[in-house]
């Protein structure tokens, strides 16, 4: 089977897109171009997939993957240049606790790894895309505070929401398959 597809190779280019990211100084015009750039990607390749009849599973895991390396190359950057305060990294271990028990009971009650992709799991993604963007302005640290709040309210809701879904059999297999 080509994997060497149009959408896959949009995906990939994420991964090339963090690890520029990695290199560029934080909250730079070179770290906001890569990260829009990695954006990007995350919003086309789904797209490309559908329009083109490229979707495959291997396309999906590629993109599980893509975004993971996007996510922990903005957080490496992020968190080795802004104080992050005591009761965000115990919320953030909270949510990936969560996030964890529910890959496990996804395994045991699918039978494979399962990544679901709620509505809830998409709005969560768009205030984190935005993090960054807030951080990045220097705005007052009780503001900053605020977004987190928020976005580590919405990330609690979606994890016990994607929990809820699988331990209740309710996933779609669209949402299994990762809609790409």
């Amino acid at each position: 089977m080509n994997r060497l597809k149009a959408a896959n190779a949009i995906t990939s280019s994420r991964i090339v897109f963090a690890l520029l990211i990695l290199f560029a100084p934080v909250f730079s015009v070179p770290f906001y171009v890569f990260y829009f750039l990695g954006a990007a990607t995350d919003m086309a390749d789904g797209i490309i997939a559908r329009k083109l009849n490229q979707e495959s599973s291997f396309g999906a895991k590629l993109d599980t993957v893509a975004d993971l390396v996007f996510v922990i190359a903005v957080l490496i950057k992020i968190v080795m240049n802004v104080m992050v305060p005591t009761w965000l990294w115990i919320w953030t271990a909270i949510i990936a606790l969560i996030k964890l028990i529910n890959l496990i009971s996804g395994f045991v009650v699918c039978r494979k790894f399962v990544a679901v992709h709620s509505i809830m799991n998409k709005i969560t993604g768009g205030i984190m895309f935005c993090l960054p963007l807030f951080i990045g302005l220097k705005l007052p640290q009780e503001v900053i505070s605020g977004i987190c709040i928020i976005a580590c309210a919405a990330a609690t809701f979606a994890a016990i929401q994607e929990g809820h879904y699988i331990r209740t059999g309710k996933v779609t297999e669209q949402q299994i398959r990762n809609e790409r």
